[in-house]
């Protein structure tokens, strides 16, 4: 986590002011239930909110004593609270609180993040909706294929971030649990209704089996869920890259008034903007890996999967936070060239109609094998030659035995590529959406 891959209120979550306070409601929440069942003085409850407060630097300093930062915090604590500090943390462990606290940040942080994906989505469907009948050409294998339109190039990416955000909503609910259970999560010392009170007040659910931490399986199924939105970040800026590449330029990223792209080349303007995100995808998802092997632990708790949450959790939730946000911008200012898309649709000759073709001849009377044939026979000389493939088919006996030649003109239709893009933004949109743009 670095400043220049960071936003204010995404990095704030994970500041030791942020944790510190979290920490400090846990206590406090089970103090007031304990005190609610007459385990411990309502007077202890009441001075633990009152005169409750913690200092960084204190508990830093007392940590590097203890090397234990629960235990360091409870007695810069009980510092501020005074004698009726010794009724906090009755029965807990420290991965009550750890654990619990986790659990609200990244719940947090899901929220945030869910926020990020609705910015890519507005941007994505005001833009699909803005060029849904612009005709591109559609590629496979980095081959022109046949035509789409661009409006549905970007629908199909807000239908990945529609079921990425019920992902990430699914992987919230499943990482919103509350343990405050005790050693080996048995409540020996601690009464479960402790759990309930704290997990109602920070808007958790108890943990069914928490032995003493909570199931690490939870975690690695929220980080998996990041990982599938950052593919789907990358996704998407891989294909604006492409789209910019010099050979097709039909979109490109916005070049603002003074910005440069080359030290040593004035003429530059690089992707650089969604390279970055590339880059960043990758960070993201580099962290789904140790968080399924956070999974296994020693019996009911070691705390092998410990470093590795502090470093992933506010890594993985700023950075993706960070690309979701830059993403939106890139879309929003997205240069697109229509002119550029329709030269490129005409590129080769007419050989994007070559599947039309084929199935006129075949509904003709023509078997598939010899159809296909005849239609690439004539193909393939366009791609040698670059001839026209229409004058190719209307001077070929074999075909224009079937067809004459204003049928296979006819063939040549672009709209009839088209004839359900409303249809296709129905469904991704919504019924009744697509046919009025």
């Amino acid at each position: 986590m670095i400043p220049r891959y960071s936003r204010e209120e995404m990095a704030a979550l994970w500041a030791p002011e942020t944790r510190f306070r979290i920490w400090f409601e846990i206590e406090a929440h089970a103090c007031d239930a304990q005190a609610a069942l007459g385990l411990v003085p309502k007077s202890a409850a009441e001075a633990v909110w009152e005169r409750g407060a913690f200092d960084v630097g204190r508990i830093e300093e007392i940590e590097r004593e203890t090397r234990h930062d629960v235990i360091a915090f409870l007695t810069d604590l009980a510092e501020h609270v005074g004698p009726e500090a010794r009724f906090v943390h009755q029965g807990m462990t420290s991965s009550d609180v750890l654990d619990t606290c986790l659990a609200v940040q990244l719940t947090r942080a899901a929220d945030l993040l869910d926020a990020g994906i609705g910015a890519v989505m507005e941007a994505l469907e005001r833009r699909a909706r803005e060029y849904k009948r612009t005709p591109c050409i559609g590629r496979s294998h980095g081959i022109h294929a046949e035509p789409t339109t661009f409006g549905l190039k970007l629908a199909g990416h807000y239908a990945e971030f529609a079921r990425n955000r019920d992902r990430l909503a699914a992987a919230r609910a499943e990482i919103a649990t509350c343990a405050i259970s005790g050693a080996v999560g048995t409540f020996a010392n601690v009464d479960p209704r402790v759990e309930a009170h704290v997990a109602e007040k920070l808007g958790l659910a108890v943990e069914p089996v928490s032995t003493q931490i909570i199931p690490r399986d939870r975690h690695a199924a929220f980080f998996a869920a990041l990982g599938l939105v950052a593919s789907a970040v990358e996704r998407l800026a891989t294909e604006i890259r492409h789209l910019q590449r010099t050979e097709l330029r039909e979109a490109e990223e916005y070049f603002a008034p003074g910005q440069k792209g080359s030290s040593a080349m004035p003429h530059k303007r690089n992707p650089v903007l969604t390279e970055n995100l590339t880059g960043l995808a990758r960070i993201v998802r580099s962290h789904v890996t140790p968080a399924l092997e956070n999974v296994v632990l020693w019996h009911e708790r070691d705390i092998s999967h410990s470093s590795v949450e502090r470093m992933i959790a506010p890594d993985a939730t700023v950075t993706l936070d960070f690309a979701l946000a830059r993403l939106a911008g890139v879309i929003d200012r997205l240069v697109v060239y229509p002119g550029r898309m329709r030269e490129n649709l005409d590129a080769l000759g007419g050989l994007i109609h070559s599947q039309r073709v084929l199935l006129a001849l075949v509904d003709a009377g023509m078997s598939r094998e010899d159809a296909y044939a005849a239609v690439q026979r004539n193909a393939m000389a366009v791609w040698e030659d670059g001839s026209d493939f229409l004058a190719l088919l209307q001077g070929d006996a074999e075909v224009t035995r079937l067809l004459d030649k204003d049928a296979l003109a006819g063939l040549f239709d672009l709209d009839y590529h088209l004839a359900h893009v409303d249809t296709i933004f129905d469904r991704v949109f919504g019924a009744g959406q697509g046919v009025s743009d």
